[in-house]
This record gives C-alpha cells, structure tokens and sequence, in this order.
C-alpha cells in the first residue's frame, strides 16, 4: 500500500526534464524499462517498457509499481498491449501523485506537478514511432476528483498535436461512460475507437 506521506505542495517535485536525467541509484534494466523518475518517490510520471509501438494505458494516479515489480493493473495492460499487436507498453496517470486508494489522493491540485506530467505525457507522444495509441482505462475513479475532467482535457490538446487515437477496452459504464478499468479485463480484449474530448466534455456538464 501507498499513502501519501504529504501534499505534493510540501515536497520537492522535480520537473520532467530533471526526472529523466539517471540517478544511479535503481537497478534495473534501463534498456527495457522507461520509468521516470528512475527511483521510487510520492509521485511518478511514466512507468513502461521500451518499444518502437507502444501502447500507452492511461490510468488516474499511481500506485507502488516498479521496474520488475508491476501490479496486477499494470500485468493486465501489458498483456492486452501485446494481444493487440503493440510491441511495448507504458502507464501513464492523469495525476501523478502516487496513492493506492484513490481517496487518498489529494484535494488540493498541484499546478506545478501537473504541468511537468504534461511533459511527461507529450514525451512519450513523440517517441512512438507510429501514431501515438492512447487507451484510456480509468474506470469511475475520474469521479474523485473534480480536477482530474480537465487534466485529461489538457491530454487530448497535447495529443492532438501529435495525431493520437484515443480507445477503450471493454463495456464503457452506461449511465456516464466511464472507460472500463483494466484490472477485471480478458487478456484477449480488443481496443474500441473513443471519443475522449467529447466524453470529457459531457462530465464537466454534469
């Protein structure tokens, strides 16, 4: 289990550019993993393998994974990243604040961590060698918050600029839409075409 320690305000939280420079200080195999920042912290940008095409899986927040240490969320994203031809896959978060319970993510929205997110984000747009695939997987827990809308608002901006597909996996929720989480997924689950920008919107209506 992961809970925060603090608010994300009261600790130092690098920025993109200075989370991707190496620490030294993690073992593990760099030349499959990309895990950003590179040591284990309250927050984390990206966790993934490296690959030519990968699947990016957007979740809310992190929890305790690592290089070499994926939880079953992050086993089930592979798994249905490689099923459905993908050659690598990365977790990314709508907020980067580490927490297992979704509850006990902060309230109070961190404007400086999020904007390095977006860097983040718009990285792993660029390195994707084909048209940036983005698999939205994030269930209900966008309820939590009511910063999180427009976080994933200022993703598909970025992603626009980059061509990305958005898709779901799996039943989306009926009454608001909700992309299915991947955790209760089959490993055989195909990928479904998803409007985000226009599901987003609706949630902000309501």
């Amino acid at each position: 289990m992961h809970v925060p320690s603090s608010a994300t305000a009261e600790i130092e939280v690098l920025s993109f550019e200075d989370a991707l420079v190496p620490s030294e200080t993690e073992s593990y195999d760099r030349a499959r993993w990309l895990y950003v920042p590179d040591f284990y912290s309250e927050y984390r940008y990206i966790l993934g393998t490296r690959g030519k095409r990968p699947l990016i899986c957007i979740g809310i927040n992190p929890s305790t994974a690592e290089p070499d240490n994926l939880d079953n969320t992050l086993k089930s994203a592979e798994r249905i990243a490689l099923h459905n031809g993908f050659d690598s896959f990365i977790m990314f978060n709508v907020y980067a604040q580490r927490a297992t319970d979704p509850d006990d993510m902060e309230k109070e929205f961190n404007a400086h961590m999020h904007r390095e997110n977006m860097k983040a984000f718009e990285y792993i747009l660029s390195i994707s060698e084909d048209t940036p695939a983005v698999w939205a997987a994030w269930g209900t827990i966008i309820e939590k918050r009511d910063y999180l809308p427009d976080c994933v608002l200022d993703m598909i901006s970025i992603g626009e600029r980059y061509g990305a597909k958005w898709y779901t996996a799996g039943a989306r929720s009926k009454a608001k839409g909700h992309p299915h989480h991947p955790l209760y997924l089959k490993k055989d689950s195909a990928l479904d075409p998803f409007d985000a920008k226009e599901y987003c919107l609706s949630l902000n209506k309501k």
